[in-house]
């Protein structure tokens, strides 16, 4: 599931330039019977699987002996709703552990003993961790410093600065009737600046009320 979306765009470029290193582990790898057995039936009952412990302590244990100081993440329903915040904070760091769970989730030992934080991208359930782990990797890997050919892009963004972005266009000048803004035209870089963050404010307030409220 993550050759193709690791393999582009700027994780892709990342990787080139030496910014990041990315590795995506078995967990089968780390089983310890003959059928490679990563999941059972849950205690007390119920439908579904639950992911087993010893697969995952093995296998973070086995990473952290290389890196002892990496903090483990696991994607979970009740983990903390991912933020342009949070994956800054991510950026910081020299190493990070991604457990993608899977089914009805894992055992509750894994929570308790291993993992650092927990992390949501949404009020919505997915069969597994491995696409929250790819938006993850994305948002946080875009932040890593050389990444970003212009860093100042970063720095406009939606969500850094706790609002949305200003509208952006491009040529052609009219198109389908539809004028680009007056304003953007006039190489008055004063009144453009006004002109986005009357934007910025404006749509922000529109459609993004509860940023400005938790700002």
């Amino acid at each position: 599931m993550f050759e193709g979306p690791f393999r582009e765009s700027m994780i892709k470029l990342s990787k080139r330039k030496g910014l990041v290193r990315i590795r995506v582990h078995n967990l089968r790898k780390f089983t310890r019977d003959k059928h490679r057995k990563c999941d059972d039936k849950p205690f007390g009952g119920g439908p579904g699987m639950v992911m087993m412990a010893q697969p995952i302590f093995d296998a973070v244990e086995s990473l952290r002996k290389k890196s002892p100081d990496s903090r483990v993440v696991l994607f979970s329903p009740q983990g903390e709703r991912l933020t342009q915040r949070i994956a800054g904070r991510m950026a910081g760091l020299t190493s990070l552990i991604l457990i993608c769970g899977h089914y009805e989730g894992v055992d509750e030992r894994v929570r308790e003993q291993i993992v650092d934080e927990e992390i949501s991208i949404g009020d919505f359930v997915l069969t597994g961790g491995e696409l929250p782990a790819m938006c993850f990797v994305d948002s946080v890997v875009r932040l890593v410093p050389g990444v970003v050919g212009n860093p100042e892009s970063l720095l406009r963004e939606s969500f850094q600065n706790g609002t949305l972005d200003f509208p952006h266009y491009t040529r052609p000048r009219v198109f389908r009737g539809i004028e680009v803004p007056d304003v953007l035209l006039t190489g008055d870089h004063d009144r453009i600046e006004t002109w986005r963050m009357d934007q910025v404010r404006s749509k922000t307030k529109k459609l993004r009320p509860d940023l400005l409220r938790n700002d």
